[in-house]
Order: structure tokens, then C-alpha cells, then sequence
């Protein structure tokens, strides 16, 4: 317990799924958290939540392809909370479409959201943990992004790219003593994969060797794990997979 005490962190997507466990993981081990989701009353209500464990929390509606947004939002939280230590980006979207049927507009919105918005989470929080001398990122990334998936091509080059940014940071920014990670899950019963069909979900659950989806609080701990030290301390550049064994590197 109280892992992150003294810690800020910030958490895109925070109003439901993935992130929202992470925001509630978080303020329970004693980090303020600012959660920002493109949903206002979502997000409210997680920082809300957030809150019962008695760390001060912030929510911020931002749409995370809003550099202007983005950059504010940041400069909001580093004002209000002292700071930032950890970032978490966990904003997505997600829907299956065959890609001899996808237009142009849908994979750029996609990688807008999935790709894009990672790096401007990225571009905006790390100047802020520069300051306070180093910090944590956490991309959250998919395992499809390393083996891909049938009708979701838009998705997985968004989250094969996620993968390749977090090297790179981790690279460029290791001298800052920010340690850049990405968390790959396999399928996790979240709102987003609500919206895929029941044959894409029957067809992969039966590929895990765990022979289930995971649900969003077991992905929460893999990254306390990498916020947190002495646990995170050594890893840079990794892609962790919680993904019900879809994924065996």
C-alpha cells in the first residue's frame, strides 16, 4: 500500500475501461491523480471515485488529438498538483471493419485518437516531469499491435505504433531519468470491446490458453508495477503483456 505516495499522476481514457481501474489503483496507493477523458460526466464521476481514497484528484474533458487541449490540460494539472510524475495513456477507440471496406476517414481517425493521441500525452507531460526530475510513461498499447487481428487493421498500426514511440522515448528521454513502458493486454471486457462482434470474440477467446477475456483491474497492477520503485526501476522501452497468453515473446 502507498506505493505512490508524493506522486502525481495523470490518466487519459480515465472515465471508464482500462484507465479508470488504473485511476482507482493509483489514488489507492496514494498518488494525486488527474484523470482526463474525452467524456465529461464519465470522468467526473472516476475522479469522483478517485477521491473516496482521500488523494486530491482532478478531472479535465480533453479530446486527446487537441494539441492546444492536450498542452492545457497538462499545464492545469502541473499548477494544481505541483507537477506531474506519471503518465498513463489509455485514451482509445476501437471498431472492426473489414479493410476492403475501410475508408481513409476511419483509419486517420483512428490512428488520430490511438496513435496520435499518445504523443501528444507524451509531447506535453514530459517537459513537465523534466522539471521535477524524472518521471514514469505508460503507453497502453495491445497485443495486437505485435501479432495483429482480422479487421482491424487501422487498430493495430495505431497500436504497433504505440509500441515503436515508447522505444524511442525510452531512448531519447532516459537521460531525463523518465522511464518510457508500454502495457500490451490481450482482450479485456471493457466498453470498448463491447462494440466488436460476438463471432470476433468467440473466435479469440477460443485462441487463450487462459481460455478467457481479462478484466480491467488485472490489467491495473502491471502498471503500478512500472509507476512504482523499486518495482519499475529497471524497466525502460518494455512492452509487458497481461493478455490471457495471446502473446508469447
Amino acid at each position: 500500500m502507498n506505493q505512490l505516495n508524493g506522486k502525481v499522476a495523470v490518466i487519459t481514457g480515465a472515465g471508464s475501461g482500462i484507465g479508470a481501474a488504473i485511476a482507482q489503483l493509483f489514488a489507492q496507493e496514494g498518488a494525486a491523480v488527474a484523470l482526463l477523458d474525452l467524456n465529461e460526466q464519465q470522468c467526473k464521476e472516476a475522479a469522483a471515485a478517485c477521491g473516496e481514497h482521500g488523494v486530491p484528484t482532478s478531472w479535465h474533458a480533453v479530446d486527446v488529438t487537441d494539441s492546444d487541449g492536450v498542452k492545457a490540460a497538462m499545464a492545469d494539472v502541473a499548477a494544481e498538483h505541483g507537477g506531474i510524475d506519471i503518465l498513463v495513456n489509455s485514451a482509445g477507440i476501437l471498431d472492426e471493419t473489414p479493410f476492403l471496406e475501410m475508408d481513409p476517414e476511419t483509419f486517420d481517425r483512428t490512428l488520430a485518437v490511438d496513435l496520435k493521441g499518445v504523443y501528444l500525452g507524451c509531447r506535453w507531460a514530459a517537459p513537465e516531469m523534466v522539471k521535477r526530475g524524472g518521471g514514469r510513461i505508460i503507453n497502453i498499447a495491445s497485443q495486437l499491435g505485435i501479432k495483429g487481428g482480422v479487421g482491424l487493421a487501422h487498430y493495430v498500426a495505431a497500436k504497433a505504433g504505440v509500441i515503436g514511440l515508447t522505444k524511442a522515448l525510452a531512448l531519447e528521454l532516459a537521460p531525463h531519468r523518465i522511464l518510457v513502458n508500454a502495457i500490451a493486454p490481450g482482450p479485456i471486457e471493457t466498453p470498448l470491446v463491447e462494440g466488436l462482434s460476438p463471432d470476433w470474440k468467440a473466435a479469440k477467446q477460443a485462441e487463450l490458453p487462459i481460455g478467457r477475456f481479462g478484466q480491467a483491474h488485472e490489467v491495473a497492477p502491471t502498471a503500478l508495477l512500472l509507476a512504482s520503485s523499486p518495482g519499475g526501476d529497471l524497466y525502460t522501452g518494455q512492452t509487458l503483456g497481461p493478455n490471457s497468453g495471446d502473446v508469447m515473446p
